[in-house]
């Protein structure tokens, strides 16, 4: 596996109990975190990795899904499941802000908000609501909520109840879109650009087409969904891949349903 693989970054095997994933976070926390590191580049652009795997790895289902792909992709698992999951939903449910406290706590380092302020710039935001009944904290990341203290909770409750709930205005994701193109088998064994009008957005596009495309595959574009509201990130827009079947195919298959 390449340096890439979310298993090889943390130094951990594929059947790694959740207790030993946690436990290598830790170490490489420490290992790389800023402080100690005086701020050189390679350094941050292995915590980022560090900060990234552990957000997949100690996620059951993120790990499940990761799994898969690296049978199926095997060195290109990581780069495949990037193309459905954006840096927000990466971090999102994490327990990272806690671990990467008690770390920093113990050996008298800058804390999550700092750092991660530093490693992320506009994508990282904190809030802090004062209640007569206490306080409320915690953190988002691309418009995602954690560190809420409600735990598992804030899964389940609506942003409009949680927003009446602490009077602040929490920023939006936008939605996904999802479209279908439709490709020669030629073109999606040969692959390269394919011109593509984005119809919601009246936008041509020049979308990239890998290699040997199969059907059924997705492609996401980034950012190219319903757009964000309340400094929320705009949603991704799905290409669905539809192979066009031979005119001689589709005959046979006509025949073949006369014939029964």
């Amino acid at each position: 596996m390449t340096r890439t693989d979310y298993y090889h970054i943390l130094g951990v095997s594929e059947t790694a109990a959740p207790r030993e994933i946690k436990a290598a976070y830790r170490k490489l926390a420490f290992e790389y975190h800023p402080d100690r590191t005086q701020g050189d580049p390679e350094s941050t652009d292995k915590m980022k990795a560090v900060n990234e795997a552990y957000a997949v790895l100690s996620d059951q289902k993120k790990r499940r899904e990761y799994d898969t792909l690296r049978r199926r992709f095997g060195d290109s698992a990581t780069g495949e499941f990037r193309k459905s999951y954006s840096q927000q939903d990466i971090f999102s449910g994490s327990d990272i802000n806690k671990i990467f406290e008690e770390v920093a706590r113990s050996f008298g380092l800058r804390g999550f908000d700092d750092i991660f302020r530093e490693f992320y710039g506009n994508g990282y935001k904190t809030f802090r609501v004062e209640r007569p009944w206490g306080s409320v904290s915690g953190v988002f990341f691309s418009g995602t909520i954690r560190g809420f203290p409600f735990g598992n909770l804030l899964g389940k409750v609506p942003g409009m109840l949680l927003e009446r709930i602490t009077g602040v205005r929490l920023p939006k994701n936008g939605a996904d879109s999802f479209d279908t193109i439709s490709l020669t088998a030629e073109e999606a064994f040969r692959g390269g650009p394919y011109a593509y009008f984005h119809r919601k957005q009246s936008k041509k596009l020049i979308v990239k087409i890998p290699p040997g495309v199969t059907h059924g595959r997705r492609i996401r574009l980034p950012g190219m969904g319903g757009p964000g509201a309340g400094g929320g990130t705009p949603g991704d827009h799905y290409l669905k891949i539809r192979i066009k079947r031979p005119l001689l195919d589709k005959i046979k298959a006509l025949m073949g349903g006369i014939q029964d």
